[in-house]
């Protein structure tokens, strides 16, 4: 069973993440994540070889970092922030609605969902235009408000709760961040520049993942399949639609000669 303490040191993992991926890296940030240690300070561990491997080439990552970055250094870093959330020189959108859009557009159903989602619990995001509602960051930080939440509870409400909270929070990240971030950081971190982001990005994909399979673990319930999703998912007219012959009429869409 998932208890609250748990559920808070996940919620602080994600906010973490949430953290680095918002903003550019200073000195000071690049020296704090030295300073802890991380990704050790992490509430989450790997279950697996392959979260190991990812886990270590984090920590090697940042054992690297110099103490003392110099501009070229952080030059670097910031250059690869903005190709990855900024121009999209690594033609890798930060946002859910590029990745699940036949035309691969921004600002597609999948933003209107998450802000129907944010409004329900009172959140609504500073700007869309300049970052959308389906961004990466807004919708790791919601992640970690509903593992805060899950903390948050009493006793009582943990007991009477928690297991609808976990569903909905699995539900939450089926339909939304793991519909599309397996392929954002698989991408990114083949054409990123750092080695740094290229290890940002293989670690939160690996640490969303892994907390899927401890909700599915935890409630006994097996993760649906891409597959599954999808149906769900797909718009219930696209299942209404029925073939209508298509008949010539005068003057309308037929033949001009």
């Amino acid at each position: 069973m998932i208890n609250r303490e748990t559920a808070l040191a996940w919620s602080e993992d994600m906010t973490t993440l949430a953290l680095l991926h918002d903003r550019e890296l200073t000195p000071g940030l690049l020296a704090a994540l030295k300073a802890i240690g991380f990704p050790d300070n992490l509430g989450m561990v790997p279950r697996d070889e392959r979260g190991e491997q990812v886990f270590e080439a984090m920590r090697q990552t940042v054992a690297a970092l110099p103490i003392f970055p110099d501009k070229a250094y952080t030059d670097n870093l910031a250059a690869d922030f903005a190709a990855i959330y900024l121009t999209g020189a690594l033609d890798a959108s930060p946002c859910e609605s590029y990745w699940v859009s036949d035309e691969h557009l921004v600002c597609q159903e999948a933003m209107f969902d998450m802000r129907e989602l944010y409004a329900a619990d009172g959140l609504a995001v500073p700007d869309w235009r300049m970052r959308p509602d389906d961004h990466l960051v807004f919708q790791l930080q919601f992640v970690a408000r509903r593992l805060g939440r899950l903390a948050s509870l009493s006793d009582a409400d943990f007991t009477r709760l928690a297991d609808d909270l976990w569903r909905a929070l699995a539900t939450l990240m089926d339909r939304h961040l793991l519909r599309w971030l397996p392929d954002f950081a698989s991408r990114v971190s083949a054409r990123c520049d750092t080695e740094f982001y290229a290890a940002l990005f293989l670690l939160t994909h690996a640490w969303c993942e892994q907390l899927r399979d401890l909700i599915a673990l935890h409630l006994d319930e097996p993760r649906p399949s891409k597959e599954e999703i999808d149906a769900v998912l797909r718009p219930k007219h696209l299942d209404e639609v029925k073939p209508v012959p298509i008949q010539f009429m005068p003057g309308i869409g037929g033949p001009s000669w």
